[in-house]
């Protein structure tokens, strides 16, 4: 609903009186008053950082304008609501709590992080890692073992194994010359892993059977890749640090809060049940 009236500010267009070049303007200037109640600028800016991407490239005075006929109509629509519902009471109490719950957690997570923080924490994430190979293969994919073995003895007859591929293969990477790109270790089925780690690099294997059939395979290369350097992975590494953060927070707080749940005799169940915001 929020994106809906969004496009629609944007859409309709409306002529305001421009607010004075030379006027002192702060969060409590009042640009509109509709019906008694006040909209404030601080309402339009704060509206404007909710608005869909698409809108934000169009030109300051339209997107004023824009929100601001926004901020009427939901103004107008508002007060058409007679007396406030329970549901409308509890989703405004939700929705201000979930608000305030966010600006804490803005406030944990601005916190600068050390360059020596992220260094440790890319240390213990990645620092005793191996190296770990990777595998570079194609593979032919057949119905029967005795096509398979029929490739194998055409392959050794000199038949090109790409082309061999386009022409018999069945799996999806057939069109492709049987080339199944990089891969590490797991990612493959067990039969098929085995079998690249028996061959070396340009080797041909035998038959090797899986649950999507019988494959021939070639390693066309292998390598070893070291763990990630840490720029790659800084990202990363700050959102599990500011994740660290929030949840040790949250645990502080807990620890040291009056709390206390009273959940005996309520059924989970019940929180399926909108009847009882019907009051």
């Amino acid at each position: 609903m929020r994106n809906l009236l969004a496009a629609g500010a944007i859409a309709c267009f409306f002529v305001t009186p421009a607010l004075a070049q030379d006027a002192e303007v702060n969060a409590e200037t009042v640009v509109a008053v509709v019906n008694g109640t006040e909209i404030t600028m601080g309402h339009v800016i704060l509206l404007r950082t909710q608005l869909p991407e698409q809108y934000l490239s169009a030109p300051d005075e339209i997107l004023f304008e824009g929100i601001l006929k926004q901020l009427i109509d939901q103004t107008l629509l508002g007060g058409t609501v007679g007396e406030e519902t329970l549901e409308l009471r509890l989703t405004m109490e939700n929705e201000y709590r979930a608000l305030k719950a966010g600006v804490a957690i803005e406030a944990v997570i601005g916190q600068p992080l050390s360059d020596e923080t992220i260094a440790a924490a890319y240390d213990e994430a990645y620092g005793n890692l191996p190296v770990e190979p990777e595998f570079n293969a194609s593979h032919i994919l057949v119905e029967t073992e005795e096509e398979a073995e029929a490739l194998i003895v055409a392959l050794n007859d000199g038949a090109n194994f790409a082309e061999l591929a386009k022409e018999k293969s069945t799996g999806p990477s057939g069109p492709n010359g049987g080339e199944l790109g990089w891969f590490g270790l797991g990612m493959m089925v067990p039969p098929f892993e085995e079998a690249v780690l028996g061959l070396e690099t340009g080797q041909i294997s035998g038959v090797v059977q899986t649950q999507f059939g019988w494959h021939v395979l070639i390693l066309n290369d292998k390598r070893d890749v070291p763990p990630p350097a840490l720029e790659t992975v800084i990202d990363e590494i700050t959102q599990t640090l500011q994740q660290a953060a929030i949840d040790e927070t949250v645990t502080a707080l807990r620890e040291s809060a009056s709390l206390e749940i009273m959940v005996e005799g309520i059924d989970p169940s019940t929180i399926t049940n909108l009847d009882l915001l019907d009051q």
